[in-house]
């Protein structure tokens, strides 16, 4: 499959613009994020969105707040008390419909923000107390109006796991969004699975079987039933980060298919560099690199095509840190 996905189009990301680097914020400034614009940036299209900007307000403005019921939360200026809760809401489910135009595959979020915060937003009681319990009136119509859509925030992608788990979903939503353009048959569909197969066992063995179900059982459903069973539970199993002792598997797997064919020596440096990534003495791109040279060497076919061995540039470095 390689590094980049199959369609011509560039990969569109959206994003809280003031991660970008845009001055959109209340106070005049941004928060621009070096993980954001200059790793993710280069390998994508940025689609810019700022709720309360693009809702009327100026900038600066005044602060904005979350207070009520966590989970139907009015938006109120701080200083004034005036209600902004309609004129979001009429703006967010208007974007929202703009932006599935767009083809996304993936939003960066900007944490903490009445507006944008995926989660854990300040929602202020009758009292004035702050309770973490909230989501910004933007990110939950989006999450809400586009569910598969891969969506994190950006404090959240300082965690190498969290970091590379949303790459990896948003390169399988733009694999599966490109297939699904690709004349999608059901026949088809096997090697689409069989191509995931150990990318999947890394993230979900359990999603991963119930998926080899779906597609075995192909013939006897809809097709329309067939695509959105298959692109929900795709996105589900990619949602769960890959655990170090899943990745073992998934390597002492796939190593099975040529151990018998490596001489002594080389049986030797597999298997140890296996059991250094076992015991977290080396992060993940090395005994990769170790199996994809036996994969050319040897010519193992089954092997060459597999995403797993590539699911996103190599430049990110997402798997030197897991």
């Amino acid at each position: 499959m390689g590094e980049q996905p199959a369609g011509g189009s560039p990969i569109r990301i959206g994003a809280s613009a003031c991660l970008l680097g845009e001055r959109v914020r209340w106070d005049g400034g941004h928060k621009r994020d070096r993980f954001v614009t200059e790793m993710l940036g280069p390998f994508v299209e940025f689609v810019r969105v700022c709720p309360e900007q693009e809702s009327g307000l100026p900038t600066p403005r005044p602060t904005l707040r979350l207070s009520g019921d966590p989970e139907d939360p009015r938006l109120v200026f701080v200083q004034s008390g005036e209600d902004y809760t309609e004129t979001m809401l009429a703006h967010a489910r208007a974007r929202v419909r703009e932006l599935e135009q767009q083809n996304l595959c993936g939003f960066v979020l900007k944490s903490e923000s009445p507006s944008c915060g995926m989660e854990r937003v300040r929602v202020y009681s009758a009292k004035g107390m702050p309770a973490k319990k909230g989501v910004g009136l933007f990110a939950r119509e989006l999450m809400r109006r586009l569910p598969l859509l891969p969506v994190e925030e950006e404090g959240r992608l300082n965690d190498p796991k969290l970091r590379e788990t949303f790459v990896e979903r948003i390169f399988a939503y733009r694999r599966w969004l490109d297939f699904l353009a690709d004349d999608f048959s059901p026949a088809r569909l096997v090697d689409f699975h069989r191509v995931h197969k150990y990318l999947l066992l890394a993230h979900s063995p359990e999603h991963y079987s119930s998926m080899g179900r779906l597609v075995a059982s192909r013939k006897q459903l809809g097709r329309a039933e067939l695509r959105e069973r298959y692109g929900l539970e795709l996105m589900q199993a990619m949602a769960r980060p890959a655990t170090r002792g899943r990745h073992h598997n998934v390597l002492q797997h796939m190593a099975g298919y040529f151990k018998r064919d490596l001489d002594d020596a080389s049986r030797t440096e597999l298997h140890g560099t296996l059991e250094d990534y076992r015991k977290s003495l080396v992060p993940l791109v090395v005994p990769l690199t170790l199996l994809r040279h036996h994969v050319r060497a040897l010519d193992v076919a089954y092997l060459a095509d597999q995403v797993y061995l590539a699911p996103h540039p190599k430049e990110l470095m997402l798997r030197n840190h897991v």
